[in-house]
């Protein structure tokens, strides 16, 4: 979103506005989670952290620069075959498809481009950002998608933790911030 924002001269005041109000959603997200996880786990024992170098069977003790590229190049992998599916799967669905169904639907929208946001791959963000900077979203629609937008990382969270149940809810949670966030900035008519 940034780079993309500051390619297409959009100014200052409207970029900082976007990061200030991403940065606020995130800080009292991060707090709720925090108080809700604190209340929850209150007298649970904290769940022990499978070293990933045992998961990945690295040999670490052998030298941590040999094992670093290793984790590297498997994730590097990983990381390649997922945007080459994704490429192929936007290529054939087409940005246009994507703009005229999200075009003038202000609750719809935030839902929607959320789940476009859950695409492990930056070109939700690109999508979203060109289509509120072409006027056919609104900027919250916008934010929703790029709150919930996590990159490629969401694939490294389903290679490297093999607890589904807890990569559903992490999902969950990242859809259900990006959606009240977007919808919330709608009806409050939000605007820069």
């Amino acid at each position: 979103m940034l780079p993309i924002l500051l390619s297409e001269a959009v100014p200052i005041k409207i970029i900082l506005s976007i990061l200030v109000i991403k940065c606020l959603i995130g800080i009292i997200a991060g707090f709720i989670i925090d108080f809700v996880n604190r209340i929850k786990n209150k007298n649970e024992e904290e769940e022990k952290i499978i070293d990933l170098c045992e998961k990945e069977h690295c040999d670490c003790e052998h030298g941590i620069l040999k094992s670093a590229l290793k984790h590297t190049f498997s994730i590097f992998l990983f990381i390649l075959v997922v945007t080459i599916i994704v490429n192929i799967v936007m290529y054939f669905v087409g940005e246009e498809q994507i703009s005229a169904f999200l075009k003038n639907r202000p609750i719809l929208g935030p839902m929607i481009s959320s789940i476009i946001g859950l695409i492990p791959n930056c070109a939700s963000s690109v999508i979203l950002t060109q289509m509120y900077l072409e006027n056919v979203i609104s900027i919250s629609t916008m934010i929703a998608g790029t709150l919930v937008g996590a990159g490629v990382g969401l694939a490294v969270l389903f290679k490297m933790n093999k607890g589904i149940k807890q990569n559903i809810k992490i999902i969950a949670l990242l859809y259900i911030i990006g959606v009240i966030s977007g919808v919330t900035l709608e009806l409050i008519g939000f605007k820069i």
